[in-house]
Formats: structure tokens, sequence, C-alpha cells
């Protein structure tokens, strides 16, 4: 058998195997159609007129603006707790002393002194909590894809509907100062832009203090409509310290100092949001889906009353999406097309002194815009793929038929009572957080494809003759003990779980703007084990003759010999050949390598069909996103690093197999001569 056959026989064999984890992936991972599609001032988002006579107004769009400006104060994995008052649970004795809490006690001031004018919620992330991959969320609206967490390392522009574009759109002036990712998400978007390099996480200060540089100077000028200013002390301290360290009780100290500045600038006509992407672990991390690293903290705060009541003693929880549809009504902007989040309906409550029955219909009337956008992202998502689930889709659209219906309703007749319009918020509530939850579960769907080509690929069989024969027990042993080295390194297939520090191996001081070799150096370090025993897995051919007997053996007489051996004893024994007897039957080689190498192939194929299968068969267990579909990625990319570190190996020995088998000729026609 030819060494390139054998070659291209096992390529075609991986490519099997590509092709069916390519198939699962399009069929399991959060995926969706992004839409291309825009929202507008010109086009309502459905029939029926616009609230308050908006409609035809110069510079007036969907709903009439609140807020003429906004500073967006973005701190990096800002946790929940981190921002949460504390207050003693036992009379007399003090909250519990950690260094990551009360240290923003300017948020609680503010709640205390003017309950009317902020709130604090409890934003709840959607998986994977990845930098990008919420930036994305909190500009469009929509969910990001799980498997966009790999290209955290290299930002893509949005290509889809979103804040910054309707903002730029309109005319306002966007200053942006902060973590460069935002250069790559939205190139050429911002009137004035400040950005800073991200990636180095053991650089805790020079973001933060490049911000404040241009902060305060920026916000005097006046020259900004929304100024956004993201901020990674936080962050990087999670990543090289953790939470419990000293220095995160400086950075969140800092952080409160730099709100108090904010809310003496601020003037009336401005709305303050303090938001955190993403929490982190108790180890500094973040990626997956626990509970600390989905809570993230959102502060809302206004010169003037925006809430009708008090906050109530337990922040709401609300989705982070939310946050999207919210600040483009209250900015008076087209809600993003692809937006699925619901607006936080008390802030469009009309402030401490407005009634009852206006605040349910101001409420009323930024729900159903709401809806009505939603409503028309579904329709044209549904036309264009058929991710939705249909049946559940016509439940959700004849329940706002009749929630629009009541609402339209309710306009024509003033004189409808405030339990009415709570009855409309209600329907309205119940549809957009259907449609939310009808488009996360159906934009994680499994495809079967994967099995069969599979089976394929592990069907595929071949019988060696000759003595190069490993058994089955060997290769599943050394399979195995690529998957426990990794283990035993301190490794686990779970994003948070990833050695960042890694990345600064040789390089303490940080790589520049370079994000291809830090990812180089941390994909290395966390698949080395898949990459040394795939490449070492063609030696376990030369492994039973290397552990010949070193000491001598006694050479088999032909007949009639023996007196002849007993006059020269000194030729009774020879030394033993070990790898030297691959040349007894050169021709077997080949093949041998062959058979090795699809047995390997099966055995690693057989972990990532287990692995598929558990997915799959738990697809709608409440840890799918936090345990299976981490385990799958980290289960895909070890098989390719696995089976690319095979074929080089094969094609190693190969290599050094056909410079021995020319100096064996050699030596035997030096022999012979």
């Amino acid at each position: 058998m030819q060494k390139v056959s054998v070659l291209l026989f096992l390529a075609w064999v991986c490519f099997l195997f590509y092709a069916g984890i390519a198939l699962f992936t399009s069929g399991f991972l959060l995926t969706r159609l992004e839409l291309t599609n825009h929202s507008s001032c010109q086009e309502p988002p459905g029939p029926g007129f616009l609230p308050w006579g908006n409609q035809g107004k110069p510079g007036a769009c969907w709903m009439a603006s609140r807020f003429s400006r906004v500073v967006l104060v973005l701190i990096d994995a800002l946790r929940f707790d981190f921002a949460q008052p504390q207050h003693s649970h036992v009379p007399g004795e003090p909250p519990v002393s950690l260094p990551f809490l009360g240290k923003l006690g300017s948020l609680q001031r503010i709640l205390e002194i003017q309950p009317h004018h902020a709130r604090l919620y409890r934003s709840q992330v959607d998986p994977p909590t990845t930098t990008m991959q919420r930036l994305k969320a909190l500009t469009t609206g929509s969910l990001p894809t799980f498997i966009d967490a790999g290209n955290n390392f290299a930002s893509h522009a949005i290509m889809e509907d979103n804040l910054i574009k309707q903002l730029t759109n309109a005319g306002r002036r966007v200053v942006f100062m902060g973590d460069d990712t935002w250069k790559d998400l939205f190139p050429g978007a911002f009137s004035k832009a400040f950005f800073f390099s991200s990636f180095n996480v053991r650089d805790l200060h020079t973001v933060d203090n490049g911000i404040l540089e241009h902060l305060y100077p920026t916000m005097d000028s006046g020259e900004w409509d929304v100024l956004i200013a993201h901020f990674l002390g936080v962050d990087h301290c999670g990543h090289k310290h953790g939470p419990h360290h000293p220095e995160m009780a400086k950075k969140l100290s800092q952080m409160d100092q730099v709100i108090q500045e904010l809310v003496e600038r601020l003037e009336n006509d401005t709305l303050l949001v303090v938001a955190g992407d993403h929490g982190m672990t108790v180890n500094g991390d973040h990626g997956g889906e626990s509970e600390l690293e989905v809570s993230a903290a959102l502060f809302l705060y206004s010169p003037t009353a925006l809430f009708p009541s008090a906050p109530p003693e337990e922040p709401e929880v609300i989705p982070q999406v939310s946050l999207v549809p919210t600040l483009a009504l209250l900015l008076g902007l087209p809600i993003p097309f692809g937006n699925i989040g619901e607006v936080i309906a008390e802030l469009f409550s009309g402030g401490k002194d407005s009634q009852p029955h206006f605040s349910a219909l101001v409420q009323a009337s930024a729900l159903h815009l709401n809806a009505q956008q939603v409503s028309r992202f579904l329709h044209t998502y549904s036309a264009a793929t058929q991710d939705l689930q249909v049946k559940e889709l016509h439940q959700l659209q004849n329940l706002f038929s009749k929630a629009s219906a009541d609402y339209q309703w309710l306009l024509q007749n003033p004189q409808g009572t405030e339990a009415a319009l709570k009855t409309v918020i209600a329907e309205l509530q119940q549809f957009l957080r259907g449609a939310r939850a009808i488009c996360i579960e159906s934009w994680a769907r499994f495809s079967l494809s994967f099995l069969l080509l599979h089976l394929l690929a592990a069907g595929i069989t071949i019988t060696t003759p000759g003595p190069f024969t490993v058994p089955w027990q060997a290769v599943s042993a050394w399979a195995l003990m690529a998957a426990q080295t990794f283990y035993s390194t301190g490794h686990q297939p779970v994003f948070p779980a990833i050695h960042w520090h890694a990345a600064f191996v040789g390089f303490p001081e940080g790589h520049g703007s370079s994000t291809w070799l830090p990812a180089l150096l941390v994909g290395a370090n966390t698949f080395a084990s898949h990459l040394l025993f795939s490449v070492g897995c063609p030696l376990l051919l030369l492994w039973p003759f290397l552990c010949e007997s070193q000491g001598p053996r006694k050479r088999r007489q032909p007949p009639g010999s023996e007196a002849e051996a007993r006059v020269r004893p000194e030729e009774e024994l020879e030394e033993p050949l070990m790898e030297m007897r691959l040349r007894d039957a050169p021709h077997h080689f080949n093949a041998a390598l062959l058979q090795l190498g699809l047995k390997y192939l099966f055995v690693l194929g057989v972990q990532i069909l287990a692995c598929t299968l558990a997915a799959s068969i738990l697809r709608r267990h409440l840890m799918v996103w936090k345990v299976f579909a981490p385990k799958f990625i980290f289960e895909a990319i070890g098989f390719i690093v696995s089976s690319v570190g095979l074929l080089l190996g094969i094609a190693l020995v190969m290599r050094v197999d056909g410079a021995v088998s020319s100096w064996f000729r050699k030596l035997v026609l030096a022999q012979q001569r």
C-alpha cells in the first residue's frame, strides 16, 4: 500500500467526521439567521396610529423622546452583588465584610435619598457570558449565537440593526471611550472615540485611566448626545486576582467615585445608565452559565423623577436585552429590527406625580410598540427560514392580535378603566416573554445528520495481514490517557476553566494588538495532551519490538548442523533485532499504520458520538448551555486537533521508515558485495 494512499484515505475519513461535527453544530448550538432589515421612523412597526400623535411631527418617531442625552457607563464584569446595597440581616451586627461588597456606596445613597429618580435591577444575562456577545446583545436586543464565543478573540462588525446605527441615522453624536472591541463591532460609527487595547488582562489601570483622562472634559464640553465609557479594570482584576482580592475593593471604589462625579454633572435631560455586561465566577472568570456569571448589575438614574413609587426591597430581575428597546423609546428612536427584548415598563410611568390611569396608558403604548416590532420580526424571520415552531408561533400571533385589538379599543374609548389597561399590559408582556422563549428554544434544535455521517465513518474497517497489529485495548487506553492528561493538568471542558494566563507565557507585557498569538498559546495549553498523544500514536506499532528482551537468544539451527554448532558455540547467540524486525515484512507496515489510524479515529469518534448523544437527549435540560454544549465544543475541537496530530504523526513515521528502508537496502547491498 502506497504511503500517499494511506494518508489520503485517513484524511477522507477525518473529513467525514468534520462534516458530521459541522452538521451537528449547525443543528444543535444556538444558531439563527441574522436579518439585515432596519427599523426607521418612516415605517411604523405595525398598523394603527402612533401614540400621542407623533406621526408627522418634525423630528418625531415612534414615541416622543423623554431624554435628549444618555451616559452609558459599562463596567465590564460588574456582578450584581458588587452593586447590591448592603443591609445588616441581624440587628446590631454589621453586614458581611468581603472585598467586593458595599464598595459602590453611592448607588445605595441615591436609592435612599432619591427613590423616585433611580432603580437598581438584577440584569439576567444570556450565555455565553463573553464580552463581545454581550455587547451584541446590549446593542441589538437579540441573542448572539453560542458558537460566537470563539470570536471573542477577533470581533467582527455587527451587520444587524442596532442602537448605535439608529443613533447615527438620527444624527446623534455618539462619543466612545474604552474597550477597543467596539472599534471592530462598530467601525466608523462614533463622532469621537478613544480606544484602548483590551486583551492584556494583567493590566488593571491603563484602560480605566485613559477613560478618566477624557471622560469629564468630554462631558463638560457638551459636544455629545450619547457618551459611552467601557471600563475594564474590574474584569481584569477578576481575571488576575479574583473577586476576593483587596485590589477588587480598590477598583470598585474607583468606579464608585466615577459614578459620583457623573451624577454631579448630569443635567435634567440626561439619563445615566451603569451596567455590567456579565458577572464572574468565584475565581474571577466568565463565559459559562453559572448564576454568578449571568447575574449583572443595571442601575438607572436621572435628575428628574422617573418612577411613580419607591424601589422594591428586592431588585427586580430583568433580561439584559430589555435595555435595548427601553433606551430606544426613551431617546425617541425606532427599536432595532431584530430586538426580542421587552421594555422596562415602569420607566414609562411619567414620574411620581403622574396619575395612575395616565401612567398605565403610557406603559401600554410603549409595550404595544415593542410588541408590534417583535411581531414584525417574527413574521419576517419565519418567512426567511423555518427555524421557529409553527404551532407556537401561531399561538403567539393570536395572543398578540387579541392584545393589540384590546389596546386599540382602549385608545378609542378613553373612559376605559385602569383595570382594563392593566389587563392589556399583562397580555402584551405575556406575548413578549413568549416570543423571547420561542426564539431561545427554536434556535437550539438538534439535527440527526451528524449521526448518519458518524456511523458511515465509523463503519470503515480494514483487515491487515502480517505481524503488525495493535490490539484494541492498547488503542483505547492510549486515547483515554490523552483525556486523563487533559484533566490531570488542571483543565476542564468549560469556558471559565480555560487557562487564560497561558496567553502571556513568554510575553509578560502583552502582545500589542495581536490576537492570534495569544489565542494560539491558550489553544496549545488547552489541547496539548490531545496533540501529543495523537502525534505519538503511531509509536504503538514499535512498542512491542522495543520490549524484546535485551539478553541473548538462541539461534535456530538447520537440520544436521548440531555437530558444527558444538564446534563453534560462540555463534549460537544473537542480539535481539527489536524494531529492525519491521524489515521482515516492510510491505505490511503502511497497511498497519492505516489500521492503527482508523482504530484511533474510531475510538475518538465514539467519544464525541457519546457527547453528541448526551447533548441531544438533554438538549432541553437546564444545564445544557453550562455543561453539555461546552463539553461538545471541547470534544469537537479536541477531535480536530487529535486527527490533525495523527496525520502528522503517521506522515512523520512514514518519512522515517522510508529513510530507514533506504539505509537498510544500502546495507544489504554492501554486505552482498
